[in-house]
């Protein structure tokens, strides 16, 4: 694989112990370990950005993730109005916000109250044309937890995720398939980062 032309955008947070696989032993069984996924950290009330490949995709995690009654599902479209993806994007970062400040209070107060920051998870689901633009002066989302629904093949893609979405203490999560591992491996190595295996209980890393 050549080298690309343009350096890989300026991160300060691809820090060994945040990157995180989640291995899925069939492709039917996906959308199920999502969903499984989402109700384990449901009470934790977390800003997660989930990122797709295609808007198919986009669309079949966003029919399934609806119908969870835990959950503010916001989807980011290519053709949607400009008006309606600036107040979606304005919505989650003060979500983030807020979820930060009030997550630093609960751990002074009580450290066992996660349901005091808020009454949803609050998630946007995106491909990657729809991520957020540094160009258009859009900031990044300080997404709490960005889960890869499909693993990017390229190191560039994986990047850019998250530069766009991750906050700089946040975690990645990529769903890997079979035959992906391979791919998850050469992520790994042509980014210098370490992506270790989810641990079981899942809070451990939140």
């Amino acid at each position: 694989m050549s080298s690309p032309t343009s350096p890989a955008p300026a991160l300060s947070h691809p820090s060994p112990g945040r990157h995180y696989y989640l291995a899925v032993d069939r492709i039917q069984f996906k959308m199920r370990t999502l969903l499984e996924l989402l109700g384990v950290v449901a009470d934790r009330r977390l800003p997660i950005v989930i990122c797709v490949s295609s808007r198919d995709e986009l669309d079949a995690v966003c029919a399934a993730v609806a119908n969870l009654p835990f959950v503010s599902l916001s989807p980011l479209y290519s053709d949607q109005a400009e008006a309606e993806r600036a107040s979606i994007l304005e919505k989650f970062r003060q979500t983030t916000t807020h979820w930060n400040q009030t997550t630093k209070a609960t751990d002074i107060a009580d450290s066992s109250k996660p349901e005091s920051v808020g009454s949803k998870l609050s998630i946007i689901v995106t491909t990657d044309a729809c991520l957020p633009l540094a160009a258009m002066a859009e900031p990044t989302l300080t997404a709490r937890v960005l889960i890869n629904y499909e693993l990017p093949t390229k190191k560039e893609a994986y990047l850019r995720r998250m530069s766009s979405c991750l906050a700089a203490d946040g975690i990645v999560i990529n769903m890997v398939v079979g035959g992906e591992v391979a791919t998850l491996k050469s992520l790994e190595e042509s980014s210098g980062l370490l992506i270790a295996e989810m641990p079981i209980h899942i809070s451990e890393i939140l």
